[in-house]
């Protein structure tokens, strides 16, 4: 059963479910996707200098446990950018990749890879460049033009809106008729404008784009962009 809080909608003739966690549950295969996680961002970060708290790869992985409790997900299918950079799983302190092993012992677990997944990073999680799954392609960046159903990450899209006279930024997925794009799952990933243009470019061809955010078990649309008449 779907939790109250998740909002679900129909795309590509699918039931499917959006968490205010920014997870997304897939009814029919009792999956939960998940995209850009940028597990220990913080610690690259730190290398570099930039103390930050340590701790994101473990409350990332939390939140993707909760989700899993709550929906009873048997598949969890992560779309790419899975760890921050190609050093990121020897980092991973003992608490986390312990959750972590146990995660992927209790589910199926299928990592996509993105454009920070390198060739020893993907090794280290056994990526997948994409996947087809009832009719609908999973990969980490959306193609512009292809062809079918498409879920995909990388952007990162955030909706901004004035409420009651304040200015309200909230991550949000982004919709076409053909092309979803999550928003970014991960406890330290910022974010880009949904009507950015780049994102719009990859939602094309469409006759409209919107972005979806759940609120209150229900899911909001607002429309960003429509096909000129």
């Amino acid at each position: 059963m779907v939790p109250v809080s998740f909002a679900p909608f129909t795309f590509a003739a699918q039931e499917f479910a959006l968490a205010p966690s920014r997870a997304l549950y897939w009814a029919e295969e009792r999956a939960l996707l998940v995209a850009d996680l940028h597990l220990e961002k913080a610690s690259f970060f730190a290398k570099h200098g930039q103390m930050l708290p340590p701790y994101d790869s473990r409350e990332t992985l939390e939140r993707i446990a909760t989700a899993i409790r709550e929906t009873g997900a048997r598949r969890v299918f992560c779309l790419g950018d899975n760890f921050h950079d190609s050093h990121g799983p020897s980092r991973l302190e003992p608490y986390a990749a312990g959750m972590l092993a146990a995660l992927m012992r209790a589910t199926e677990w299928v990592w996509i890879t993105g454009n920070h997944d390198t060739k020893e990073a993907s090794a280290a999680a056994e990526g997948l460049a994409e996947l087809a799954i009832s009719g609908i392609i999973l990969r980490h960046e959306a193609r512009p033009g292809a062809a079918g159903p498409e879920l995909s990450g990388h952007f990162h899209p955030k909706l901004s809106v004035t409420a009651r006279g304040r200015r309200v930024a909230r991550p949000c997925a982004v919709a076409s008729e053909q092309r979803l794009i999550l928003p970014a799952f991960g406890a330290l990933t910022g974010g880009m404008n949904a009507a950015d243009p780049a994102i719009l470019g990859a939602l094309q061809p469409a006759r409209a784009i919107d972005a979806l955010v759940p609120a209150a078990g229900k899911l909001a649309r607002f429309a960003l962009w429509r096909q000129a008449a």
